[in-house]
């Protein structure tokens, strides 16, 4: 599973960073988290294609979560799209989205399918799961918990080995479901396995119903608008500080933490990072066009993506 920061700024973009949105592609589906100011531009810059976007999962209807929906929407429709786009959302998401599409005269030629959601549902996207939970920013707002598709099982090479299966092509062949020298897959490959779970908060304070929600989450993708020295003003603004992001982490058992949605007035994002760290050390800051796989072996940071790279 791919996870690619398309914007990463709080509020307001800057030259920088652009405004929220986050692109998570297992095989060849996207799922867009947030869709701010300028993301269909950096789509196009990116590795990823806008046309294989699934689904948009808006956690709450500030401009810098979804002033670029209208626009990705109707460029689709002028790149020749038939395929359907789920378009989720907290309550009021179809009335903001019918409004901003009527003053534009913009109007989808494929299925648009816009739902409200309010906490507690599960949607499918492709065979990935959707988990919106309640969050609390002072409006109707949700975060989102995406769990991949069921991975294979692992080959017990070992024991193929000692059933008289050596080679790398007939352990393929394993792995493809077929039996090899009488051996059968269910012989020495175990269960399938949980596909891996992404956890988006959006724009929040702490809250218990985010706690339990990304309880056992492989990455926590958090907003981190201020730092604890200004955890007075996050507390005003709904907001969670970087250290909080860190306890959040902690405290769920997730393996990763990614801070996101950082204010302008950090200019230095380490030590954003660093202040996560002091509660969860597998905290990274997150920038523009970053991207981070999630394997097996762990998250890896693939740096800057775009597509003259």
């Amino acid at each position: 599973m791919e996870i690619l920061f398309l914007g990463t700024s709080a509020a307001v973009p800057s030259k920088d960073h652009s405004t929220s949105c986050i692109a998570v592609r297992s095989g060849s589906d996207i799922i867009l988290l947030d869709c701010g100011e300028g993301s269909q531009r950096q789509l196009m810059l990116s590795p990823f294609s806008f046309m294989k976007v699934r689904a948009v999962l808006i956690t709450h209807l500030h401009g810098d979560h979804v002033f670029g929906l209208p626009g990705l929407i109707q460029t689709m429709s002028l790149s020749n799209r038939t395929e359907p786009l789920l378009v989720c959302g907290p309550p009021g998401t179809v009335r903001a989205l019918d409004a901003m599409m009527s003053v534009s005269e913009g109007e989808a030629t494929y299925e648009l399918d816009v739902r409200e959601v309010t906490g507690g549902e599960e949607l499918e996207v492709r065979g990935m799961t959707v988990m919106p939970y309640v969050t609390d920013h002072g409006i109707a707002s949700v975060g989102y918990v995406v769990q991949d598709r069921q991975m294979p099982g692992k080959l017990d090479a070992e024991k193929a080995r000692s059933m008289g299966v050596s080679s790398g092509r007939d352990m393929a062949r394993l792995k493809a479901g077929e039996t090899v020298n009488g051996v059968r897959p269910e012989d020495v490959i175990g269960p399938e396995r949980r596909g891996y779970r992404v956890a988006y908060s959006g724009d929040t304070r702490p809250c218990g119903t985010e706690n339990e929600a990304v309880r056992g989450a492989d990455v926590i993708i958090h907003e981190a608008t201020y730092m604890d020295s200004e955890s007075a003003q996050a507390v005003d603004h709904f907001h969670t500080t970087a250290y909080q992001a860190g306890e959040i982490a902690r405290d769920s058992g997730a393996r990763y933490l990614i801070l996101t949605h950082i204010s302008n007035r950090y200019d230095d994002r380490s030590v954003v990072e660093a202040e996560a760290r002091l509660a969860f050390p597998e905290s990274y800051a997150a920038e523009d066009m970053a991207m981070f796989t999630l394997t097996s072996s762990g998250l890896r940071c693939d740096g800057v993506q775009s597509k003259k790279a």
